[in-house]
């Protein structure tokens, strides 16, 4: 296994919506590989790839897992696949960013019984962006209701011509046991084994599946010139002829081929491996891309092309961090180049840090299986290494500089206050948190004045975010909502005196100081003036004032917020040689700007969000009348590249708290959302913070 050239190797990214087999087919390859004896279920939770305890309890993929297996092909061709299996709930997009990060195909999954839904398209959206080539594997032939020729006639619908059938199945629901080859126009009957033997194409399929070989030989001839002469001159191509034009194309992103499969019967599983070895670009001949040039915050770069050669010089992606609470920290790697292997040393061409490389492995769920060696286009992972985060480059090199091209982002859309359980959670908090969001970039943590707060995709990513919180890193908190970060700003202009005046034996404490203190313009934000004459205020404590007013203003006005878009002059004051200070001045200050605050009053100013929804144009009502009944104010509706709907609007954050929630639930998980603070804006009387 460890001698594989990259040639022989494939990374494949399962992609899809829920519920579509993801998880059981990449079972069904594994123990048709001989790879594990037995097949897991899901249900069970007892398959390979779903084994953190937090799957096992939902029934579903919540992160990326890797499973790699050896294949021999029904040609005899020897190879190794690595199958990146993914979640299809939406909260967890960012694990099928990473997994087409480092991809050599995607194996989109469409239920026969579901069809094409929101998962699907978003699916297809993602590898799209990532410009991974497709292959559509339409899974549960055997469930009742299944219907391939209804999916087909969607996909077609949805994706566009250039989706081709290469399969059909030979009965559906309970009766489906044979796959017809369209290219090879015979048809593989499977066994209670999942093997299969050849037969020819069954008499009620025989006028369906011709034309179809002769759609797909005309589609796929029509990009070779040679073959569309021959074609022309009556000459017909073989199957292994269309399958090698069919490769090209499919790397060309020019078709998808469709193809079938029973995870759970067996039927079909062989040929999404042989198929996948045949179609799939082989990463030698995609060339990997990194930023030259980046500062010193990993930012900025020029984009550059790398040849995936096992001869160059040793270049290593490592794209994803694991947190193991028996092992440390896991780094799952790529190799863009060269040969690894344990021992070398190799610089972080981000960080800078210098790397040598522990005992290397491959995973298959959470079991680890040694490797000798890791080459170009392989995929593996070492344990502890301490300064290389995901999304830094390792290389030969000594400079740095350099990083992975980054991942789409994807901005969250739903928070919670964290609250530790007790003293000692507190302590660890921190800490346990950056290590989470090193593992999972999506999540966002940030303060409101003293509450913590945890940003994610949705309620499923923030709550099993909490649980490996307590699970991986013995830190246990409660949640709440996240508050609305209101501000305040002063009604109109007031002047006052700060005073401290204290005596107590010994030196004293003296300050005084007249201030005023007015608005500023909307994110005006914090202004000082200094207009003292005479050396009323000596200079060496000015400083100090302006310190002062900004405590009273981040500590809080009349209505308990921070106080924002304020401009404080020191107009005059008083000092005494002995008893003054900077603390006594800075103290001044303060009592001051709370005094003027409390004189003029404050106006409530409340966070607003620019909010971009995407959806099917027949859902722009329903969301437009949800938004205006959330005090949205829509800016623009225009139409996206893909003919869908986009609503630019801004909507006040009180209105925002299961934003995302109440969307999925009105568009059936067919809208897309970003949110991204905005400005502030007055309050209405009728709200109260």
């Amino acid at each position: 296994m460890d001698a594989a050239s990259p040639v022989t190797h494939r990374t494949v990214a399962l992609i899809g919506g829920g519920g579509s087999g993801k998880t059981t087919l990449a079972e069904a390859l594994l123990v048709r590989a001989g790879a594990i004896p037995r097949a897991g279920s899901v249900e069970q939770g007892t398959t390979v790839c779903d084994y953190e305890p937090e799957e096992i309890a939902r029934g579903a993929t919540l992160g990326l897992s890797l499973a790699h297996f050896a294949w021999t092909a029904d040609d005899g061709t020897d190879g190794t696949l690595t199958l990146a299996d993914t979640p299809g709930h939406p909260d967890f997009v960012g694990a099928v960013d990473t997994a087409l990060s480092v991809a050599d195909l995607a194996l989109v999954t469409v239920s026969a019984v579901d069809g094409v839904t929101a998962g699907t398209k978003a699916a297809w959206a993602a590898a799209d962006a990532a410009g991974v080539p497709r292959i559509v594997v339409v899974t549960q032939e055997d469930r009742a209701r299944a219907d391939f020729r209804r999916v087909l006639a969607q996909l077609r619908d949805v994706f566009g011509p250039h989706v081709l059938p290469i399969e059909l199945p030979v009965g559906e629901e309970a009766d489906f046991h044979a796959v017809a080859d369209v290219l090879g126009e015979h048809s593989l009957v499977y066994d209670a084994a999942g093997r299969h033997s050849e037969r020819p194409i069954p008499a009620d399929l025989e006028a369906e599946e011709h034309r179809l070989h002769q759609d797909a030989t005309e589609e796929i001839v029509s990009h070779d010139d040679a073959q569309l002469e021959a074609y022309l001159d009556g000459t017909e191509p073989s199957a292994r002829e269309l399958e090698r034009t069919l490769a090209k194309e499919v790397a060309a992103g020019e078709a998808v081929p469709v193809i079938l499969c029973s995870a759970l019967t067996g039927t079909g599983v062989d040929r999404v491996a042989d198929l996948v070895l045949e179609l799939a670009p082989a990463p030698h001949e995609r060339d990997g891309r990194i930023l030259l040039g980046v500062d010193d915050e990993g930012e900025g770069g020029s984009a550059h092309a790398v040849a995936v050669d096992a001869s160059g010089d040793a270049l290593v992606h490592v794209f994803r961090t694991v947190a193991d609470p028996f092992v440390g920290q896991i780094a799952l790697l790529k190799v863009l180049s060269g040969v690894v292997r344990p021992g070398d040393r190799l610089r972080n061409a981000t960080t800078g840090v210098d790397e040598r490389m522990p005992a290397l492995f491959r995973l298959r769920g959470s079991e680890h299986v040694p490797a000798d060696a890791l080459r170009a286009g392989d995929i593996g992972a070492v344990a502890k290494l301490a300064g290389t985060p995901a999304g830094s480059l390792l290389w030969t090199r000594a400079q740095t500089g350099a990083r992975p091209v980054r991942r789409p982002e994807r901005h969250p859309v739903f928070a919670v206050s964290l609250t530790p359980v007790s003293q000692s959670d507190d302590a660890k908090l921190s800490t346990a948190l950056q290590r989470l969001v090193a593992d999972d970039p999506t999540l966002v943590v940030d303060r409101a004045g003293s509450d913590t707060i945890l940003r994610g995709l949705g309620d499923t990513h923030v709550a099993v975010a909490v649980e490996r919180l307590a699970r991986v890193f013995g830190v246990h908190v409660s949640t709440s909502a996240a508050p609305v970060a209101y501000r305040e700003t002063i009604a109109g202009a007031a002047e006052a005196e700060g005073k401290l005046k204290k005596q107590s034996g010994g030196h004293g404490q003296f300050a005084v100081v007249q201030l005023r203190v007015s608005p500023l313009p909307p994110g005006g934000g914090f202004e000082f003036v200094d207009s003292v004459v005479g050396g009323a205020v000596p200079r060496s404590y000015i400083p100090a004032v302006e310190r002062g007013a900004r405590d009273a203003l981040a500590s809080g006005g009349p209505q308990g917020h921070p106080v924002v878009d304020v401009r404080v002059e020191l107009r005059d004051g008083k000092a005494h040689s002995v008893d003054s200070s900077e603390m006594a001045f800075r103290t001044a200050a303060s009592l001051g700007v709370k005094a003027a605050l409390a004189g003029a009053g404050t106006v409530l100013l409340e966070p607003v969000s620019s909010v971009t929804v995407t959806v099917p144009s027949d859902l722009q009502g329903p969301v437009l009348t949800d938004l205006s009944g959330r005090r949205g104010r829509v800016g623009a509706t225009e139409a996206a590249d893909d003919g869908r709907a986009r609503i630019v609007a801004t909507v006040p954050d009180a209105e925002l708290g299961h934003y995302v929630l109440d969307l999925r639930s009105l568009t059936g998980g067919q809208a897309e959302l970003t949110i991204t603070p905005d400005t502030y804006e007055r309050a209405p009387h009728a709200v109260r913070a």
